[in-house]
């Protein structure tokens, strides 16, 4: 009899914890295949890709601490006007979006996959005075004008929850279908599981053209060669408490370009601690600013990793919103430029 007893006690322990861990990791498997739907949806020739889980950020402490501070932008007209119309506003009702770009740099091809909720009559009602097309299998289409800057957007509603939007009508005629392109967008995507924004950007990517080039000012030849060779290039976002993880990693068949990247970055990350420890910038830098900089520094890591057909580096960083905080006292605290006559 005790023995029956106990073989039950264990059987119902057993259940409970099956259960309990169903529960615990069901949400972040729904998760995944919403993000999986979606990016999976957007071009398998895009050369750069965006993805942002709002849903998520928005229960982030460290978003929320800095968006305490940071000045909140003003809302243009039309989409005002379209917000009473609809009732739609991203804020509130936007969950996940993922945006490609494709196409040459001189006319890029931008695409969003939207997901939230949508009242689609209101939008529809709203929108079809602008004018609509009609694709082959009787999706309708809506090409909305828009000023500031003037050009035409097109969308069209791909579920009761989502909807897709370009700058080029011709996204919506092109035929779907499994690709090489796809699989590899796909590994790449599975890499940043768990990421609630990253972006992720090919060689033939303009914003990774931008990065070779010394975009935002910087200069260092040798850095910019060293990413101009690079096949791909992944910088992922997340939340952790207060603080803000960061991951950038640069990948190549090239396994000379990805051990010089390695080294450069690791003599990038001395240098710039015997920066801090310098005489001279304690009386540059305010101390608040000059001791998160050095915090964000002591959480800096450079990772070699080896995927079979490619290596690639890492680039680890915690941000700490003190170090905002700390960046932003240091702006305020400029003094205007004099006039100059």
């Amino acid at each position: 009899m005790n023995r029956k007893k106990i073989a039950v006690g264990i059987l119902v322990t057993a259940a409970a914890l099956l259960i309990g861990w169903f529960y615990v990791h069901r949400p972040s498997q729904d998760r995944e295949r919403v993000r999986e739907r979606l990016l999976g949806r957007l071009p398998s020739d895009s050369t750069s890709v965006v993805y942002l889980d709002l849903n998520e950020l928005r229960g982030s402490a460290f978003l929320a601490r800095i968006l305490a501070w940071a000045p909140k932008p003003t809302a243009e007209e039309e989409y005002e006007k379209f917000v009473q119309a609809t009732g739609f506003d991203y804020e509130r009702d936007l969950d996940r979006v993922g945006i490609s770009v494709s196409g040459a740099p001189q006319n890029p091809r931008t695409m969003a996959i939207a997901e939230g909720r949508f009242d689609q009559k209101k939008i529809a009602t709203n929108s079809a005075h602008f004018g609509t097309l009609e694709t082959a299998n009787g999706k309708t289409i809506f090409a909305v004008t828009l000023s500031n800057p003037a050009r035409t957007v097109y969308f069209a509603f791909l579920g009761k929850d989502q909807v897709a939007i370009c700058n080029d009508a011709s996204c919506f005629f092109e035929p779907s279908g499994k690709t090489a392109g796809a699989d590899q967008w796909r590994e790449h995507f599975l890499r940043m599981a768990g990421t609630p924004l990253f972006c992720v950007m090919r060689q033939d990517s303009a914003l990774l053209s931008d990065l070779s080039h010394g975009a935002g000012g910087w200069k260092s030849p040798q850095l910019a060669g060293l990413l101009g060779q690079l096949q791909w290039i992944s910088i992922g976002a997340k939340p952790d408490g207060d603080q803000l993880r960061v991951v950038a990693e640069g990948e190549s068949s090239n396994e000379t370009t990805i051990r010089q990247l390695n080294d450069m970055l690791g003599g990038l990350l001395i240098l710039a601690q015997a920066g801090l420890d310098d005489p001279k910038a304690s009386k540059q830098l305010a101390p608040d600013l000059r001791e998160a900089y050095r915090s964000l520094l002591k959480t800096a890591e450079v990772q070699k990793q080896d995927r079979g057909t490619t290596q690639s580096v890492r680039l680890i960083l915690e941000i700490a919103p003190q170090l905002l905080e700390s960046a932003r006292g240091a702006l305020a605290a400029d003094p205007p430029a004099p006039n100059r006559r």
